[in-house]
């Protein structure tokens, strides 16, 4: 399915190694197949395998050791928090706990929405501008640094009507 959907991309990513290296491939090619869904399943995780001519276990262990790929859903969007030692130290995990407690979930949990999942990472080197931490969507990534539960609750209720809005404009464009 990869295969077909992205031909020309998959395409452009191999082109980039030297056929004896197409295995370097592995993590432009993870974060292709979970570009549109936010996480890879087991089928592209063989897919992957198969276009670079190693085994799936490989690439599993690819997205389980990097807190960018997930081969579960979640919501959206996902808020990573840094509670490292340093950020720990300047507030990280009472900023964690708070947030997680002001939208009603625990860390690792999805909102009842389904668009916010929010995670405890480890270190997203800015420890000197903690609490901090990263949304990771479809779109990319984006730092925030030097944050309140506040300000963290401001930005979802935008990425929560952002995302309002595309749903009521991709409607419009059915009809």
């Amino acid at each position: 399915m990869l295969a077909e959907k992205f031909a020309q991309e998959i395409q452009a990513i191999l082109d980039k190694y030297p056929p004896d290296q197409r295995r370097s491939a592995v993590m432009p090619l993870i974060y292709l197949a979970q570009r549109e869904r936010m996480y890879v399943d087991r089928k592209d995780m063989a897919e992957i395998a198969e276009i670079l001519g190693i085994s799936a276990t490989e690439v599993a262990s690819v997205v389980g050791f990097y807190s960018l790929y997930y081969d579960q859903p979640g919501g959206r969007y996902r808020i990573q928090v840094c509670t490292d030692l340093s950020c720990a130290l300047r507030g990280a995990d009472v900023f964690l706990q708070e947030l997680c407690a002001r939208l009603g979930i625990k860390p690792g949990e999805t909102t009842s929405d389904g668009l916010i999942t929010v995670e405890a990472v480890m270190c997203l080197a800015a420890c000197d501008k903690a609490p901090m931490f990263q949304v990771q969507s479809g779109a990319g990534l984006e730092y925030r640094e030097n944050q309140t539960v506040e300000k963290a609750l401001e930005l979802i209720e935008q990425l929560r009507a952002d995302a309002a809005r595309a749903r009521v404009s991709g409607s419009r464009g059915r009809e």
